[in-house]
């Protein structure tokens, strides 16, 4: 057997659909959110660029109050947590964390993982173990770790079509009263930008007795008055079982948590593998993330500028004729509609002007939607703003790429 082979194909296939993905080797510069440095080779030089795709939403991977707090851990605490959160590797930090975070999402309680990934496969694959016969609706373009943490569950599943509230409600009606029920769903999706339809799928819920599983990750420290996500914007967080986030985004650190009842958070705790079995954040990372997220839910006024940086960013584009996809979110999406160009056009970018936008190619999207995805932050003032219209101007004009209609 040619095992090598195999993976060889496997990669030539990728590369052949125009998909091959390529990490761009960066050095982030600490206090100069955006600007970064690239290598682009191991032994080669470093070149400044801005980075306009980073899910440090607000910056915050680079504040003075987040860094402070991540070393202050460190020589308090050490580099590593020691084990996992059974055994020794539950700091006083996680503690104090997992309140906050309770605390922002008004529940009784909350979980940290390591990533949010794995809050999505541990906890949604347990609640559905947890519950006999439980029939899992799930969004038609939920992530890929919701999608995995149902198919780990054993459960039933039903796909209603995005954002589709009567195909739902259908699909509700047509499962029998008795039988436990949990929607799963988002506030924002991360590739198009739009919003879930939350108030609506809560008031299905408990039309039909079913539990409301939502995941906020491009929510979270963004959305409502203290940054609870757009379940605090639209005055509806009691309305839901569990709310999904993560630290890793608009609060700048890692991990990812869940917040909801005491005892179903306790029955996650005591039961999911991807819990029990993986060692427990660092205490430099849960440091900072605490500190992150007491400083996000205080200052709104990061919100403001935040949505008004991403708002400024669409009109400019759209003045320019450049295909900007419709979202009402801070997400800005370029549509290419071709990975071999899309992947140029990110090229070009990159090595003439500077700017980092990485291809957003398939299975991440549909194919022929292939896109850059712009992410705004508060620190893109409007000469950055200016560069990467004029940037985006030319090679849409070089690659001879399809402008807006």
């Amino acid at each position: 057997m040619d095992y090598e082979g195999h993976f060889r194909a496997a990669v030539a296939r990728i590369r052949g659909e125009g998909r091959y993905r390529v990490f761009c080797d960066l050095e982030r510069e600490a206090g100069a959110f955006p600007s970064a440095w690239r290598y682009p080779s191991p032994d080669a030089a470093s070149e400044p660029v801005t980075v306009w795709c980073s899910n440090d939403y607000l910056g915050m991977g680079q504040h003075p109050v987040v860094l402070d707090a991540a070393c202050d851990a460190i020589r308090r605490m050490g580099a590593g947590a020691g084990g996992t959160r059974n055994i020794s590797g539950t700091t006083h930090l996680h503690v104090l964390l997992e309140r906050e975070l309770a605390g922002l999402h008004g529940t009784e309680a909350a979980l940290v993982f390591t990533s949010g990934f794995v809050a999505n496969e541990a906890a949604l694959s347990t609640m559905g173990h947890l519950l006999p016969g439980c029939v899992i609706f799930s969004d038609a373009r939920n992530h890929a770790s919701m999608i995995a943490g149902i198919r780990h569950s054993g459960c039933d599943k039903r796909i209603f079509r995005h954002n589709d509230v009567d195909h739902l409600e259908q699909l509700l009606r047509a499962t029998p009263a008795d039988v436990p029920k949990l929607i799963a769903f988002e506030s924002v999706y991360s590739m198009d930008g739009d919003f879930g339809p939350i108030g609506a799928i809560c008031d299905l819920a408990e039309r039909y007795g079913a539990l409301t599983y939502l995941d906020e990750v491009h929510a979270v420290g963004l959305y409502g008055p203290r940054g609870g996500g757009v379940a605090e914007r639209d005055g509806v967080m009691a309305g839901l079982d569990v709310i999904q986030g993560t630290l890793a985004k608009a609060f700048g650190c890692m991990g990812g948590y869940i917040a909801g009842p005491a005892d179903l958070i306790d029955a996650v705790r005591s039961i999911a593998p991807g819990f029990i079995f993986t060692t427990s954040l660092a205490p430099a990372i849960t440091g900072a993330a605490l500190a992150s997220v007491r400083y996000v839910s205080a200052h709104d006024e990061l919100r403001a500028r935040h949505q008004e940086r991403a708002a400024t960013v669409k009109r400019r584009l759209r003045a320019a004729g450049l295909p900007v996809m419709p979202s009402p979110s801070h997400i800005v999406p370029v549509l290419v509609g071709e990975p071999v160009a899309c992947k140029r056009a990110s090229d070009v970018l990159l090595e003439e002007f500077g700017i980092y936008l990485q291809p957003i190619n398939y299975p991440t999207v549909a194919r022929g939607s292939e896109r850059l995805r712009i992410t705004p932050s508060p620190a893109h003032d409007d000469a950055a703003i200016d560069r990467l219209v004029t940037a985006l101007t030319q090679v849409w004009s070089r690659l001879h790429l399809q402008r807006a209609a």
